[in-house]
């Protein structure tokens, strides 16, 4: 049974960092793309990156320079490094992996069929 594991998150004050985790496990599948999505309620899903098969790299605009998608294969373990924080990146953050081997944009996470529990960062000014 395919089981992800988030890690990592917290507060922090603006302007700091964090990295978090995400352990993959059980995937009924191989080379699976990856990715993270955010949820702030009343605002829905966020998917902010993505990282394929071949490691290829997507972000969204609200992220791009500040976050860095990763991962370790042997570990089978992804991270989101998270720099330059600010208040309104305060949201739960969930790790999610899709059978598809890419990824065109990372508003495609949302829709990737196996997800973490999330992990909650806040971010205070």
């Amino acid at each position: 049974q395919e089981r992800l594991v988030e890690s990592g998150g917290g507060s922090v004050q603006a302007g700091g960092s964090l990295r978090l985790s995400c352990e993959v496990s059980g995937l009924p599948y191989s080379r699976p793309s990856m990715g993270w999505s955010r949820y702030v309620p009343g605002k829905g899903h966020e998917g902010i990156a993505s990282i394929d098969s071949d490691g290829t790299t997507t972000y969204a605009e609200s992220v791009q320079g500040r976050f860095t998608i990763s991962k370790d294969n042997a570990k089978m373990t992804y991270y989101l490094q998270m720099n330059s924080l600010k208040p309104e990146d305060t949201a739960r953050y969930y790790c999610a992996t899709d059978r598809r081997a890419r990824v065109l944009s990372a508003d495609r996470v949302p829709y990737f069929s196996d997800w973490g529990q999330g992990t909650q960062v806040t971010v205070s000014s």
